[in-house]
């Protein structure tokens, strides 16, 4: 019997993850459906309509889809969303009358074991003991906080970027990879531009896509400052010095002797140490 997988998403701020179902389940996408999860069961709207299971993906150990959820469960859903919406507020406004300087993300409720999450942000440490108990008492449950980073806390939030596109991080990205000035840098890209910042305030995730393609074709040309001979018509060459790179052109800006510049294709270029090039 042929598997598949179909994307579902457990809470409203979190991104849909793929369950593995069966070829006689085939629920639309908006539909809601139990799956089977760490914890036990749980239920979920379906958010990517239903796929063959890739082979690329056939040795990975996935959660199943059990069934599609009666009514019931899905007005207990609903109801549970709203009360982790109201419980944001609630968990902000009692950390304000502590005087805490945190913000409050995101609530999540674990009906099963009467368990909450609160997810914060603060720049420093936060003393939340007090607070704890404030809110086990409102919640009736065990109370767990987390604190989270600027780009974890607009995963959360989620947004349109400069690129108007939904987030990355809150579409598809799994982790976050760390990003770098040097990324930046290898691109030729202003360090003084806001326009490198995301909407967490740190550099974009995006730096991160093209840099090893940068780096390729870096690693093909030579470096700023270093000697070189640029071909020149009638078959003769000239003695230059590379005074700066077009990477994605891949050519060289060259300073000759007589104090005239030139952009050089790399291929009309010879230099101490060249490799032996492949095209791409």
């Amino acid at each position: 019997m042929e598997d598949f997988l179909i994307g579902v998403r457990l809470r409203e701020p979190a991104r849909a993850e793929d369950y593995k179902t069966a070829e006689e389940l085939a629920p639309h996408v908006g539909e809601f459906v139990l799956v089977e999860t760490r914890s036990g069961t749980a239920v979920g709207e379906v958010r990517r309509p239903r796929r063959p299971l890739p082979e690329s993906k056939s040795g990975q150990l996935f959660h199943r889809l059990v069934r599609l959820a009666t009514p019931s469960e899905v007005g207990e859903w609903r109801d549970r969303l709203e009360r982790e919406k109201r419980g944001i507020v609630t968990s902000q406004r009692m950390a304000r009358e502590r005087g805490l300087p945190m913000k409050v993300v995101d609530v999540e409720m674990h009906a099963p074991a009467r368990r909450v999450t609160v997810y914060f942000n603060a720049e420093d440490r936060v003393d939340f003991r007090e607070l704890v108990r404030d809110l086990a008492r409102e919640f009736r449950s065990r109370v767990e906080m987390r604190q989270i980073g600027a780009r974890d806390v607009t995963k959360v939030m989620d947004g349109i970027g400069p690129c108007g596109r939904q987030l990355c991080c809150s579409s598809y990205l799994r982790k976050f990879d760390p990003i770098s000035v040097k990324m930046a840098k290898g691109q030729d890209l202003p360090l003084t531009d806001s326009r490198l910042l995301g909407n967490c305030g740190r550099l974009k995730c995006c730096l991160l896509y093209e840099f090893s393609m940068y780096e390729e074709l870096r690693s093909r040309l030579p470096k700023v400052g270093s000697a070189c001979q640029a071909e020149c018509g009638g078959g003769g060459c000239m003695q230059g010095r590379v005074k700066s790179l077009q990477i994605l052109k891949e050519k060289v800006v060259v300073t000759f002797p007589d104090g005239t510049e030139a952009e050089v294709p790399m291929d009309l270029l010879t230099w101490e140490g060249r490799p032996h090039i492949k095209p791409l």
